[in-house]
């Protein structure tokens, strides 16, 4: 079982947990699928940056980076040297806890 702390840079909301036994699903999919945004302009196939994240504890949980993911996360608004996009972030075997910030998510247009 995994514990995903979420943190959010948005003002209005407040910090989340998620516990889930998704091993295979990045962490995008986690977070849609329990009611919570993340932007995924390009229906989360690692061709954009709208998902950027930044992963600030449990990367181990996570597959590595990729140079086509790190390519991407140049393009993205304030990457820092934590910075993932979650589309790319699949939870591996095992358990523990994982701790993100997402981004304010108002910068996008049409927000």
């Amino acid at each position: 079982m995994y514990k995903i702390h979420v943190n959010f840079e948005q003002k209005d909301l407040t910090p989340v947990v998620i516990e889930t036994n998704a091993i295979g699903d990045s962490l995008l999919e986690v977070i849609l699928d329990n009611g919570h945004e993340l932007h995924h302009n390009c229906g989360a196939v690692c061709a954009c940056s709208t998902c950027h994240i930044y992963v600030e504890k449990g990367e181990e949980h996570v597959e590595e980076i990729s140079d086509r993911e790190e390519d991407f996360i140049d393009r993205a608004v304030n990457p820092k040297l934590n910075s993932r996009l979650g589309c790319q972030c699949v939870l591996q075997k095992g358990e523990g806890d994982i701790y993100i910030t997402i981004p304010d998510q108002t910068q996008f247009l049409g927000e």
